[in-house]
């Protein structure tokens, strides 16, 4: 499977763990909330490579006051967007606020991280022809 899908698989799962562990953070229920999921990692996808590079040079100056803590509200905002833009589309993907949105961007960065670990490892496997 494609680098890009197996990405987007790890980033659909960090959402779904973080929506299952933070009570202001819902995706949705059964095969609906599984649906809201991959629209969801896809929209934020979608956002932190359009929205995301334009806001961080715009706010380069409150970055570097801040040493680079701005960038976590930024990514907090990301999911925000990410979360409206998913509503818009007809599922119901929520996040309740600032809070949970700068803690659940944390979690999700984490958790992807980790998943990306292990695709990450059976994708350099498999160039090698190993």
């Amino acid at each position: 499977m494609s680098g890009l899908v197996m990405r987007w698989l790890a980033s659909a799962g960090a959402i779904a763990i973080v929506a299952w562990l933070l009570p202001g953070i819902s995706a949705g229920v059964g095969t609906r909330g599984a649906m809201t999921v991959l629209v969801t990692a896809l929209a934020l996808g979608l956002v932190n490579a359009i929205v995301k590079p334009a806001l961080q040079l715009l706010s380069c100056p409150l970055v570097l006051l801040t040493l680079g803590l701005f960038l976590f509200v930024i990514n907090a905002a990301m999911l925000l967007l990410a979360g409206w833009l998913t509503r818009a589309l007809g599922f119901d993907f929520r996040v309740d606020g600032l809070a949970n949105a700068l803690i659940g961007s944390i979690l999700i960065s984490i958790v992807t991280w980790f998943l990306t670990l292990f695709v990450g490892r059976k994708d350099r496997k498999e160039d090698r022809g190993s």
